[in-house]
């Protein structure tokens, strides 16, 4: 009668049977750190910042930029917080519109700058304030500075604060949108320059007077684009001589009261 007998592990040396591999796995995880730590060693020592460089800049100085952003030489090129940077040059220098910060290896900050423009002015007592074609507040006019901008007459403002935009005394946010529409139509058509004044005294009836020729009724905020484009129209056929009034208010069509 045969005897049935436990089957146990091979014998040593004849296959079969592994044990599991638990020392290859901690030396790849062992490995793997070191990497990471050599990796994060290398960055924090050798990649410092000792090259500055700003672009775009004409209202502010590098140095003021530079400070703005705060970066300093001996900082990390890849540790340094490029969005606290961008958003700390927006709080402290309203004149910037845009800005971006670019790291190049091994040492160097690039840091590209678009300045808002002012455009335009409100008087507020013996103040002047400067805005920009967003309505954005700017800051006090420099001496001399107005006589290239905009006078804006009419306008109730709320409270001015230093880069934030233009808000309406009665708290009115449509005038404001408004203005700013007006104000970009009249730069991005490169008619700023001829302006002498816009009147927002009758927010149904804004107008605005141009090249010491004309008085330009746009009426309200409705089709503003639509009533530039109108108003271009027609200072293509008007003669050198005529001076009067055109009237775009009423957008089925445009009328010329000659003076």
């Amino acid at each position: 009668m045969a005897l049935l007998k436990r089957k146990g592990p091979p014998a040593e040396g004849r296959g079969g049977f592994m044990k599991p591999r638990r020392n290859a796995g901690i030396s790849s995880l062992l490995m793997f750190a070191i990497v990471i730590a050599a990796a994060i060693f290398v960055m924090s020592v050798f990649f410092r910042v000792s090259d500055v460089q700003v672009e775009g800049n004409v209202h502010y100085t590098d140095e003021e930029i530079i400070q703005a952003v705060d970066i300093e030489d001996g900082d990390n090129l890849f540790f340094f917080d490029r969005f606290g940077a961008i958003s700390r040059a927006f709080a402290k220098l309203p004149y910037i519109e845009e800005v971006s910060v670019e790291r190049k290896l091994p040492n160097k900050v690039v840091i590209s700058i678009v300045e808002s423009e002012a455009l335009a002015y409100l008087e507020l007592g013996d103040e002047k304030w400067t805005l920009d074609h967003s309505c954005k507040v700017l800051g006090k006019a420099a001496e001399g500075e107005t006589g290239r901008l905009i006078p804006i007459v009419g306008f109730d403002p709320g409270t001015l604060y230093i880069g934030e935009r233009l808000t309406a005394a009665d708290g009115d946010g449509s005038a404001v949108d408004h203005l700013a529409e007006i104000l970009y139509q009249m730069e991005a058509r490169g008619l700023n320059l001829q302006v002498t004044r816009i009147d927002f005294s009758d927010p149904a009836s804004v107008r605005f007077s141009y090249g010491g020729r004309y008085t330009v009724i746009l009426g309200g905020a409705e089709k503003t684009e639509y009533k530039f484009g109108m108003f271009v129209a027609v200072l293509d056929k008007l003669l050198e001589g005529d001076l009067g009034i055109i009237d775009v208010s009423d957008t089925s069509a445009a009328h010329f009261s000659p003076n």
